[in-house]
């Protein structure tokens, strides 16, 4: 998943925080952080078993492809392209799709129109505002808190990549190193994980 579970729960209380003032009443705002949470992990997920299914597809051409000479990445590409067209998927990573952030503008537009519809049907707190104007302030608050965790995953990977010995990319050693290193930034930005 593009951002951890941790993040994701954080997110959504700060999210929810911040429409209480104002934008929503609610007398149990972590059961609204759970809802928002819930609706974002699903939204994220969402991609994740798309990559599942395309390398699964992927695993039943590979003597194709081998014979053909066509690369495996070039492969995904084109066939998580084509299932994302069919399904009307909204392609979740910034980066892919040319923001600057881990999440797409898109993917965070789509997420809040999906949160203020589930938002609206739930018993636990009561718009004050008009629905866009509370869209508008989740896409506020998504986009800030996640332009403050992207800094923190930058310094992180920095940090890493500076280490004396070279340890490479997606093994064990690494994600060890990262985290700690992005929990410590995190919490340098005053974000604290476990609250």
């Amino acid at each position: 998943m593009l951002i951890a579970r941790e993040f994701i729960d954080y997110l959504s209380r700060q999210i929810v925080g911040r429409l209480s003032n104002g934008a929503i009443e609610t007398a149990n705002p972590s059961a609204v952080a759970e809802i928002v949470s819930s609706v974002i992990t699903e939204e994220l997920t969402a991609e994740d078993r798309l990559n599942d299914e395309v390398r699964e597809i992927l695993g039943q051409y590979s003597d194709y492809m081998r014979e053909q000479g066509v690369s495996y990445p070039e492969m995904f590409r084109r066939i998580k392209n084509t299932l994302i067209t069919q399904r009307k998927v909204v392609r979740a990573s910034g980066r892919d799709a040319g923001d600057h952030m881990k999440l797409s503008r898109d993917k965070i537009t789509d997420t809040s129109h999906k949160l203020v519809v589930i938002l609206r049907k739930s018993r636990e707190l009561r718009f004050k505002l008009d629905p866009n104007d509370v869209r508008l302030q989740i896409v506020k608050g998504f986009t800030e808190i996640l332009s403050v965790e992207d800094k923190a995953d930058h310094t992180a990977r920095v940090k890493v990549r500076s280490q004396k010995k070279e340890i490479p990319e997606g093994t064990e050693e690494w994600d060890l190193l990262h985290r700690r290193y992005y929990a410590e930034e995190l919490k340098k930005l005053g974000i604290d994980l476990g609250r």
